[in-house]
């Protein structure tokens, strides 16, 4: 009963094993055929790593000194990327290139400076406020002189760090590579590292 057993056994094990080469073997035969074919399927642009392109810097128009084409709802901007050696994606263009997406700040024509300057020099009459599209904040400044100065104060500090914005959700005109204050926050676009990145 013993022997029988074993040799029971030893069949099934052997059966198992030739399951798995032959599952091998055919799964090796269809990926080689799949690669060799011309119509195999390519990643999508998008799905590509970091490291397997290189986007070009966004066209920058000197009235906003922000990205040409910034879209005003999606705050993105298209961009052409280069692709690798050896790495090909399905919405290639021409010469190994597509287009990306990245993101922009979409400005209205609000600058800084101009925001800065009459918060310091006029912010107890709420200049500031009217030239931001704050109307109603800007009467109660003038009406009681900016909040007895103190509302100026404040206002500068929240203008100067970027905290107060224009009223139409649009950013600063600032110099492209000027002083802009960016929050850190996580989003879509965030690359974050692995804890045993070293």
């Amino acid at each position: 009963m013993y022997n029988l057993l074993k040799r029971l056994l030893l069949r099934l094990r052997l059966l198992a094993l030739l399951v798995f080469i032959f599952s091998t073997v055919v799964n090796t035969a269809v990926d080689t055929a799949q690669s060799q074919d011309g119509n195999s399927q390519q990643r999508k642009c998008s799905d590509l790593m970091m490291g397997q392109y290189l986007c070009h810097e966004p066209d920058i128009d000197p009235e906003t000194q922000q990205a040409v084409n910034c879209d005003k709802e999606t705050r993105l901007a298209p961009v052409t990327c280069e692709l690798a050696e050896g790495v090909e994606c399905s919405e290639m263009i021409s010469n190994r290139t597509f287009k990306k997406d990245v993101p922009c700040k979409w400005t209205n024509g609000h600058s800084f400076e101009k925001a800065l300057l009459l918060s310091v020099f006029l912010g107890m009459f709420g200049v500031d406020r009217f030239y931001l599209g704050y109307p109603a904040i800007g009467l109660v400044k003038f009406a009681t002189l900016g909040f007895m100065f103190l509302g100026q104060l404040v206002d500068i500090l929240l203008i100067a760090t970027q905290v107060v914005k224009p009223s139409d959700g649009s950013e600063y005109v600032i110099d492209y590579y000027g002083a802009a204050t960016q929050r850190v926050m996580l989003n879509n676009y965030t690359y974050l590292k692995s804890p045993d990145y070293g």
